[in-house]
């Protein structure tokens, strides 16, 4: 058994310390068999929640690296899972490791044939890359080194590579993507076109039924893809990404509701500024599908108008078109809504069908909107808004001057 750690957490005890000196002595062996049951042990030991388990492995680390060019599967993949465990819980680990050679012997493990050893690779890179420090002084090693243009292909061949070793190299790529500005390498890369048609594969994949835990490849991949085009606005132009998305919804909506927020987030960043995707959510017939969205959950609600936003902004043709749907009547609803958030959103968008459909409001007005608007006219942050479209309901069709004071409100 191993000694406990007392009193201060953060202290290396002098019997820890021993415990360890004498592991990593063994460690060292000659005798593979001796070296296994060690590295079984230092394992074991990673596993410690107590920062001065961590620390007291410290002089253990750089033998982990070197092992990790060994000839030995399993002792390569105990090497890693001890190495990412370790980093976790330290800061000192990590601080220690960066100098001496993680990033590269790591970008050497990544190709590997082996799928134990790609997994474990990812595991310990997802764990680096989440680090507070990952940001300035991690995150640019691993960009200048051969990992991403290894890190890519493997998530791409999804379920051909392997599921886990996929889906820990696709929460690496997102933890590059969501912390650090600069995507120029991944999207040179081609990570954008790669993400969407690897998501039309997976998609396509379902109506045979859906591989057992492929929506936690989706997830980041989705969230990588969301976040690339938040950032960079570069995107192509296939509609079947559109489909993918609502195929993905259709499979885990019941079973994996938490997927709902990844795709409308994805939905609104393809349809924000693009008119071409605004025009294959209507071409394509998917918008009863997202109307059918609007009350699934808070988040939901608000992501769903945000998207019917983009569409309506587009003009009077893409107004009229969401205006042949039931949408004024599912909109009622939601201004009765808590939520101020999704209540303002819904306000933006009646403004914009309002704008570009001015029959619209008389409509609206006829199916009781205008008793829906006065109830917010004493909620401070929404008042001004529903004040400016009660404005434009008593407005004559066409009077402009309906419209330019509801546009000063709304811009």
């Amino acid at each position: 058994m191993w000694p406990s750690v007392g009193g201060d957490s953060t202290c290396v005890s002098p019997r820890l310390e021993g415990s360890v000196r004498t592991l990593t002595g063994l460690f060292t062996s000659s005798l593979a068999g001796l070296q296994l049951e060690a590295a079984r042990c230092l394992h074991e030991l990673s596993h410690s929640s107590v920062p001065a388990v961590a620390e007291a492995c410290l002089p253990v680390t750089s033998y982990l690296l070197t092992y990790l060019s060994g000839h030995s599967l399993e002792l390569t993949e105990l090497c890693l899972y001890t190495l990412g465990n370790l980093v976790v819980e330290s800061e000192a680990v990590r601080k220690q490791l960066l100098p001496q050679g993680i990033i590269p012997v790591l970008a050497s493990c990544i190709q590997s044939p082996h799928e134990a050893v790609l997994e474990g690779v990812g595991y310990v890179l997802s764990q680096l890359l989440q680090a507070k420090e990952a940001p300035t002084e991690i995150i640019p090693l691993v960009l200048n080194s051969v990992l991403p243009q290894h890190m890519l292909p493997l998530v791409c061949s999804g379920l051909k590579a392997g599921m886990g070793a996929a889906v820990e190299f696709a929460w690496c790529l997102h933890y590059i993507i969501c912390r650090h500005e600069d995507n120029s390498v991944l999207l040179a890369l081609g990570a954008v076109p790669a993400f969407s048609t690897l998501l039309i594969d997976l998609a396509s994949q379902i109506p045979q039924g859906a591989p057992e835990g492929l929506e936690l490849l989706v997830c980041p991949v989705l969230r990588c893809l969301s976040n690339l085009l938040a950032q960079t606005g570069c995107q192509g132009q296939d509609g079947r990404l559109l489909i993918a998305l609502f195929l993905i919804l259709q499979c885990f909506l019941q079973q994996h509701p938490f997927l709902l927020q990844e795709c409308l987030w994805l939905l609104n960043n393809l349809t924000a500024d693009d008119p071409f995707f605004c025009s294959a959510l209507l071409s394509l017939d998917l918008l009863p599908a997202l109307l059918q969205l609007l009350t699934c959950s808070q988040m939901a609600t608000v992501l769903v108008l945000t998207v019917l936003c983009n569409v309506a902004e587009k003009g009077a043709v893409q107004c009229q078109q969401l205006l042949q749907q039931p949408l004024l009547a599912q909109l009622l609803p939601l201004l009765t809504l808590p939520d101020p958030e999704a209540v303002g959103q819904c306000l933006e968008l009646l403004h914009l069908l309002f704008l570009h459909c001015p029959e619209a409001a008389a409509d609206f007005t006829r199916q009781g909107g205008h008793q829906a608007l006065e109830q917010h006219q004493s909620t401070p942050e929404l008042q001004e808004r529903a004040q400016a479209l009660l404005d434009m309901v008593r407005q004559p069709p066409g009077a402009p001057s309906a419209c330019q004071a509801t546009l000063a409100v709304f811009s």
